[in-house]
């Protein structure tokens, strides 16, 4: 497909949020810039792979997309990760989008490096904030494959993006969309946790978003791992303060033993994982444009002579 054909496919879009449109509009930025390398110089040419013919024009290829997984044994998890990464391929055509996995699961995030060789590429993590592997694991696998021109994006949240995918799969658990009466009501947004805290400064960050877009319904951040609260602990501190109808939003990128207890521990409304759903393959690319762009957040550090930002 053209670029101009996978432009009118992402005018096609609806425009139902602010959000869907600022990442329109940054998506189309980047296929402006993929051109362009980060300090303003244009990429050096690449001969397209596939079967050119010797002595045929070349072509700029923008960076490959790597989504950075942090894996689980769950198999479900792998599958889930897949189906995300076939929608982002639909939503920007031609794009190099692969896959690599902290842990558990294959390709490794080495291996998937070492496949691009001497390519250009952006990391964007599968992951809903800052912490360990945002600022360790993953800077330290870039490092490791020094051949690489490679940048990492910031990790997926906080972002509105992710709130609306949180709103709709609680909707789709059976979460009313129109709240008639809240005072009875609140939500535990179920994450992973981590020692980091920056890492729970972006889960209460995002905490606070969900509620706002639930009308003021509350939203407590509570942990599987590393921090507290725990989920049930969660549960049982909303009940005693008179909200007797709580439901628990799954603050997970894709089904696993994390999130299965919290789901588990929900005294009602259960809400599936973020998962595929249609706000994350675009909150992906929005990630990888920004990059392309220069427009990182705020928190940026250099490490090894590439890029990460870490906000």
């Amino acid at each position: 497909m053209t670029e101009s054909a996978s432009a009118q496919s992402r005018e096609s879009l609806p425009l139902d949020s602010t959000a869907q449109l600022l990442t329109r509009i940054t998506a189309q930025l980047g296929a402006q810039l993929s051109h362009v390398s980060l300090n303003g110089t244009r990429r050096p040419m690449h001969h397209r792979t596939g079967g050119s013919a010797p002595g045929s024009a070349t072509t700029t290829r923008a960076p490959a997309l790597v989504a950075v997984a942090h894996g689980s044994r769950d198999p479900q998890a792998l599958r889930t990760a897949m189906k995300l990464l076939d929608r982002v391929r639909e939503l920007r055509p031609g794009l190099d989008v692969r896959l690599g996995h902290i842990e558990l699961n294959e390709p490794l995030l080495p291996a998937a490096l070492a496949g691009l060789g001497s390519g250009d590429a952006v990391l964007v993590p599968l992951l809903l904030g800052r912490g360990h592997h945002v600022k360790r694991d993953i800077p330290a696998a870039v490092a490791a494959a020094p051949a690489l021109r490679a940048t990492i994006a910031a990790p997926l949240g906080p972002h509105p993006l992710l709130v609306e995918a949180l709103y709709e799969r609680l909707v789709e658990a059976g979460w009313p969309a129109e709240e008639a009466d809240s005072r009875g009501s609140a939500v535990v947004l179920a994450a992973a946790g981590s020692r980091d805290p920056d890492s729970a400064a972006d889960t209460r960050r995002t905490a606070r978003m969900l509620s706002e877009r639930l009308g003021g319904v509350p939203v407590v951040a509570a942990y599987a791992s590393a921090t507290t609260p725990t989920v049930p602990v969660a549960v049982r501190a909303l009940t005693a303060r008179g909200r007797h109808r709580v439901a628990v939003a799954s603050y997970f990128t894709a089904p696993g033993r994390f999130a299965t207890a919290a789901a588990a521990a929900a005294p009602g409304t259960a809400a599936a994982p973020l998962g595929a759903h249609p706000a994350m393959a675009r909150l992906l690319l929005h990630r990888y444009d920004q990059v392309l762009a220069g427009a990182l957040p705020a928190h940026e550090v250099a490490t090894n002579g590439h890029l990460l930002a870490s906000a």
